[in-house]
């Protein structure tokens, strides 16, 4: 394996895969190296959906990078498939969200970010998803809401990086940043030494500790998230629908994903029974259909959270060549392209054209040494 790399990217989730494939497309040598196998974390774990949940809960900075990955997931999408012959399913059904508390502060964003959503009434809402449980006195609609299958896309974008002769080294952690003089020079792994011209931590929840060990601070924590998967027919559930913080995602071939908890219990990936009977109880009351089918899954994974869910990308102050892009914890799928994109323009020292870097700088970091 190559001991040199131009471009060096700690962390084969989806943040470090999209990072390295906007590096590469620059001409540059890049390596990715992932502790466990590419994507097998968060990425994984995760239900891709391409919106923020309850979107008008988040800043400005996170609708930006949301909107700017969602008006080209389509794009990546249908390369992928072209070159690659894996489909990542990309499948726009729609978003329905059952309660409706915050209206008011809802249509207000969608007006002021120029987003599809509307407020229906209940019998509307039972016309779009017909298995629903209950008719809700009213919901909100955003009709252009799409979904990808993770597990699909983390393939489709493995084989797209090979064919673009990306570097990747799987089973291999990194154990030390290496620095001289203010400058990064590579990393030490258990496998070794790997010069780097520019380092990368995109090493999602486990970011933190990869930072902390160079005297730094990040704010990024792990946040585990639990899902279940039903083996269910297509049509059973026919669109993203929430209700009170859990949601249901309708597969292709009639799966649906039940999802999810948000817990700070540290780097536990463990699964819990209060957890799947929290998740299977709330996936009955929206399409109670669902428990005539068996459920054929449960897993957790840990989501980087980090400043409310604003991710930090850009240069770590005071290391020059070291670069961050990581913590966005529930929104990894829907904010990785313009995260991608974003940081690779501010490593080349390209006048960012997408949106203004400031609200993801690295302000959060703070040197202890």
């Amino acid at each position: 394996m190559r001991s040199t790399t131009d471009c060096l990217v700690i962390g084969g989730g989806l943040i470090g895969m999209l990072t390295a494939r906007e590096l590469v497309a620059t001409g540059h040598d890049v390596t990715i190296v992932e502790k466990g196998r590419l994507g097998g974390e968060s990425t994984w774990a995760g239900g891709g959906i391409l919106s923020p949940l309850y979107p008008w809960r988040y800043s400005p900075a996170v609708t930006a990078l949301a909107s700017w990955g969602q008006a080209r997931y389509p794009r990546l999408i249908e390369e992928l498939r072209d070159t690659t012959g894996i489909d990542p399913q990309w499948e726009p059904c729609g978003l329905l969200m059952l309660d409706t508390p915050e209206t008011a502060q809802a249509l207000q964003w969608a007006q002021a970010h120029d987003q599809a959503l509307e407020r229906i009434e209940g019998d509307a809402a039972a016309r779009l998803e017909p298995g629903l449980g209950f008719t809700p006195d009213g919901a909100l609609w955003m009709s252009e809401v799409a979904h990808v299958r993770n597990p699909r896309l983390i393939r489709a974008l493995r084989a797209s990086l090979e064919r673009l002769g990306v570097n990747l080294r799987e089973g291999e952690a990194v154990r030390e940043l290496s620095h001289r003089g203010g400058r990064i020079s590579g990393v030490r792994t258990d496998r070794g030494y790997i010069a780097a011209g520019q380092v990368v931590v995109a090493g999602g929840a486990w970011s933190a500790s990869l930072l902390a060990g160079m005297g730094l601070e990040t704010g990024i924590e792990p946040v585990r998230g639990q899902m279940l998967l039903f083996e269910a027919l297509p049509g059973v559930v026919r669109r993203i629908v929430m209700n009170a913080g859990h949601y249901l995602i309708p597969r292709r071939d009639g799966h649906v994903l039940a999802g999810s908890t948000v817990e700070y219990v540290g780097f536990d990936k463990s699964t819990t029974d209060a957890a799947h009977q929290l998740l299977y109880e709330a996936a009955l009351r929206l399409v109670p259909a669902l428990g005539d089918f068996p459920v054929v899954g449960h897993w957790a994974g840990l989501r980087p959270g980090n400043r409310e869910g604003v991710p930090s990308i850009g240069a770590v102050p005071g290391i020059e060549g070291l670069f961050i892009n990581s913590g966005h914890f529930r929104n990894g799928v829907v904010l990785g392209l313009g995260s991608a994109r974003l940081l690779a323009e501010i490593m080349l020292k390209i006048t960012t054209t997408i949106i203004d870097p400031d609200p993801y700088r690295v302000a959060g970091i703070s040197a202890l040494a």
